[in-house]
C-alpha cells in the first residue's frame, strides 16, 4: 500500500508541475501584453483627474525608509546629502537608512561566519569591513552601468531635440519628446528637467539641476551650449547636432582604447587570480603542504601580506591603462 502511496504522490506532483509549467508557457505572454496594455490605458486616462488631486500629484515625495529620523539627520550633513544623490544617481530606490542598515547587518553576519568557520578572532576583522562595503559596492556598479547607459543613449536624444528644433517646435517640447520617447535612465532624467522648467523653474537651474543628478562632461557641454545660446543666439539644432557628432567620435575612439589596453587588462586579471588557482591546486595536490600557510602564524602573515600586495598590484596596473578621453 505504501509504495502505490509514494507512486501516486508523485505522479500527482508531477503532472502538477508539467500543467503548471504548460499554463505558464501558455499564459504569461498574454497576461504581461494585457498588463502592457492596462498601464498604457491608465496613463492616457491619468489626464481627466480632477484639479484636487493633480495639485497633490505635483508635490514631491519622498520615500520613507526604516529609520526617518537617520534619513532626516544624513540629509542636513554634507557627506549624508552627497551619499543621497549618489544613491539616487543609482538608480536603486532604496534610502540612506536602509543602506545603512543593511551594510551593518551584512557586516555582522559576515564577520560572524568568517569567525565562526576559521575559529579566528581576525574573522570579524576580515568579515565587518567587507559585509559593510558590500551595499555600497552594489551601488556603485548600478551606478557606473546607469551612467554608462545614459552616455551611450545621449546622442540619441540630442539628435531627437534637434529634429524637433528644425521642425519648428520649442526647446521645451523637444526635452519632452525625449522624456516621453527614451527609455531608462535618459527619459526619466529629461521628464524631471522638463517638469522643473515647465512648473516655473528657470530652465538654467533646471539644466543644472540635471548636470547635479547625472555628472557627465557630456552633459555639461549640453547644459553649456544650450545657455550660451540662449544668451548669445545661434542655431541651436546645428549646435546639438554638433555636439552628438563628437559625443560619437569620442565613443568610438573610447573603444580603440579599450582594444588597445585589452592585454594590459587580462594581465592584471591572470596575476591577480593566479595564486588563487594554485592554492586551491596545491590544496588537492599536497594538503599537507598549503595547511602549514593556515596553521603557522608566519604563514598566516604571508597570505595577508600576499592579498595585500595582490590589491595593490591589480589596481595600480588597472590606473596604468587608464585612459581619459
Amino acid at each position: 500500500m505504501a509504495p502505490f502511496v509514494l507512486l501516486a504522490s508523485v505522479f500527482a506532483i508531477g503532472a502538477g508541475v508539467v500543467l503548471g509549467a504548460y499554463f505558464l508557457v501558455m499564459r504569461l505572454p498574454g497576461y504581461l501584453a494585457q498588463r502592457k496594455l492596462d498601464t498604457r490605458l491608465s496613463e492616457l486616462t491619468a489626464l481627466d483627474v480632477p484639479e484636487a488631486q493633480e495639485g497633490d500629484a505635483l508635490l514631491k515625495t519622498k520615500q520613507e525608509g526604516p529609520l526617518p529620523a537617520l534619513d532626516r539627520l544624513a540629509v542636513g550633513t554634507a557627506r549624508g546629502f552627497a551619499l543621497g544623490n549618489w544613491i539616487e544617481q543609482s538608480g536603486v530606490n532604496v534610502t540612506i537608512s536602509a543602506v545603512l542598515l543593511a551594510s551593518i547587518a551584512l557586516a555582522a553576519v559576515l564577520g560572524f561566519l568568517l569567525a565562526t568557520v576559521s575559529k579566528n578572532v581576525m574573522g570579524w576583522f576580515v568579515g565587518v569591513p567587507v559585509g559593510f562595503a558590500m551595499p555600497f559596492v552594489f551601488l556603485n556598479m548600478k551606478r557606473k552601468r546607469r551612467m554608462h547607459k545614459f552616455e551611450e543613449t545621449f546622442p540619441e536624444a540630442l539628435d531627437l531635440v534637434s529634429r524637433a528644433l528644425k521642425a519648428g517646435h520649442a526647446f521645451a517640447t523637444g526635452l519632452k519628446m525625449v522624456a516621453d520617447e527614451m527609455p531608462e535612465p535618459i527619459g526619466p532624467e529629461f521628464r524631471k528637467t522638463f517638469d522643473e522648467q515647465n512648473f516655473g523653474l528657470p530652465l538654467k537651474d533646471a539644466l543644472n539641476n540635471l548636470t547635479h543628478r547625472v555628472p557627465l562632461l557630456d552633459v555639461r557641454f549640453f547644459a553649456t551650449a544650450v545657455l550660451i545660446q540662449r544668451e548669445t543666439g545661434g542655431n541651436l539644432s546645428e549646435i546639438l547636432e554638433n555636439l552628438a557628432h563628437v559625443v560619437r567620435e569620442r565613443f568610438k575612439i573610447l573603444r580603440q582604447v579599450r582594444v588597445y589596453t585589452a592585454h594590459g587588462r587580462m594581465t592584471g586579471y591572470v596575476l591577480l587570480a593566479l595564486p588563487v588557482f594554485l592554492a586551491i591546486a596545491l590544496s588537492f595536490i599536497n594538503p599537507e603542504h598549503m595547511q602549514l600557510l593556515f596553521q603557522e602564524r608566519m604563514g598566516r602573515y604571508m597570505i595577508a601580506g600576499s592579498v595585500v600586495m595582490q590589491t595593490i598590484g591589480y589596481f595600480w596596473i588597472k590606473q596604468v591603462i587608464k585612459i581619459e578621453v
